[in-house]
């Protein structure tokens, strides 16, 4: 008698639709996002994601939530340069940062940081980019998709301006420990910098001509990003 298959978790079956629409809107764009073409790709029974995510604004959604976990996870590498409060403590807290009616946080003049934590960042930074220009690339590229989406969608847009809340808020206690004065503008200017160097390389009118920066001109990149930030924020 043969042992019935267990059923995966409701979270496991969640994130693998999530990661799967992320791949097919990064390979076809929104015109292949459908439920059916989800449940094929995944290799679920059909009418799997139908019953998880019953409209496609709510497949969307989805996308920009575990878009946001998966970057934050990544910015989270950075984290070994320190964060304002402890590691869960992140600057106004997930989605406050600069948000509506969220006080921003009054933070004492960190100290100027020794010039090895600011190379060291760099470096990381770097490294970071480099991974979303070449082994993370198809999930960038579905990020830029989804959020031209959110920006005709009102549906959407306060998910997609949500999701996007955790990674600038760890960005910002991280340039905080970097010596920034005003971190949470200082974040928004280089994730602003940031995001258009990704969409140039991947999507742009160079993308095409111009092979991904190797991780030297990475470096030298955010190095000059991170002393613009700090001497501005």
């Amino acid at each position: 008698m043969s042992t019935p298959r267990t059923r995966p978790p409701e979270a496991d079956r969640r994130t693998l639709i999530a990661d799967t629409a992320i791949d097919l809107v990064a390979a076809a764009g929104l015109r292949g996002l459908t439920h059916r073409a989800v449940d094929g790709a995944a290799g679920l029974p059909a009418g799997s994601t139908s019953y998880y995510f019953r409209t496609r604004t709510a497949l969307i959604g989805a996308c920009y939530a575990r878009l946001a976990e998966l970057d934050l996870g990544d910015v989270g590498d950075l984290s070994g340069f320190g964060e304002v409060g402890d590691a869960g403590g992140e600057v106004g807290g997930v989605g406050e940062v600069g948000g509506e009616g969220s006080p921003r946080p009054s933070l004492p003049p960190p100290p100027g940081p020794a010039p090895a934590d600011r190379e060291a960042a760099a470096a990381a930074l770097a490294g970071l980019l480099h991974r979303w220009l070449t082994v993370g690339r198809a999930r960038q590229l579905a990020r830029f998709e989804l959020s031209l989406e959110a920006a005709r969608n009102p549906e959407l847009e306060a998910d997609f301006h949500r999701a996007g809340q955790g990674a600038r808020a760890r960005a910002a206690g991280i340039l905080a420990a970097l010596g920034a004065r005003r971190p949470e503008e200082a974040a928004e200017l280089l994730v602003a910098w940031t995001d258009g160097l990704l969409y140039d390389r991947l999507a742009g009118a160079l993308a095409r001509s111009r092979p991904a920066p190797d991780l030297p001109e990475l470096t030298s990149i955010t190095r000059r990003m991170l002393d613009a930030v700090l001497v501005e924020g």
